[in-house]
């Protein structure tokens, strides 16, 4: 009897561990992708666009999970020569995707003692695990 109570506990035991381990969360591991392209709008001090072109060899950074305590990136790509990038084999879950730009001339007029660049973040929710969530283009304000 008691040889049958031992077993059963060990059943039990290795029942909950195998269990536990298959819970995924956010981050790499998966099938799933999040892609976008940077493009660059350049601007003179007057406001003026300059030029525009793809966002070729810029940081982009992602934060696994949704704690608004979490502000560390956990990755980062640099974008290709087109502008674009992937964040390949994730889990679903909730992801921040964010890139710095200039802070503009009126920005900077108005707070001079601030920063140059500010952060823009994107929010992004990934459901299925093979699913390709595509951010689009984004513009990305430099001054010249």
């Amino acid at each position: 009897m008691k040889r049958i109570s031992t077993l059963f506990v060990l059943g039990l035991l290795f029942t909950v561990m195998a269990t536990s381990g298959c819970t995924k969360i956010e981050g790499p591991g998966g099938a799933a992708t999040i892609q976008g392209k940077l493009y660059v709008r350049e601007y003179d001090s007057g406001g003026n666009l300059i030029k525009e072109y793809d966002g070729a060899d810029k940081d982009v950074y992602i934060i696994y999970g949704n704690d608004p305590s979490e502000t560390y990136h956990h990755d980062d790509i640099k974008t290709s020569y087109d502008g674009t990038f992937k964040f390949r084999f994730m889990e679903p879950g909730n992801y921040r995707i964010f890139y710095y730009e200039d802070v503009t001339y009126q920005e900077l007029i108005s707070n001079p003692n601030g920063p140059n660049q500010k952060v823009i973040i994107q929010e992004v929710t990934i459901t299925d695990k093979k699913e390709v969530k595509d951010l689009g283009t984004m513009v990305v304000y430099e001054r010249f």
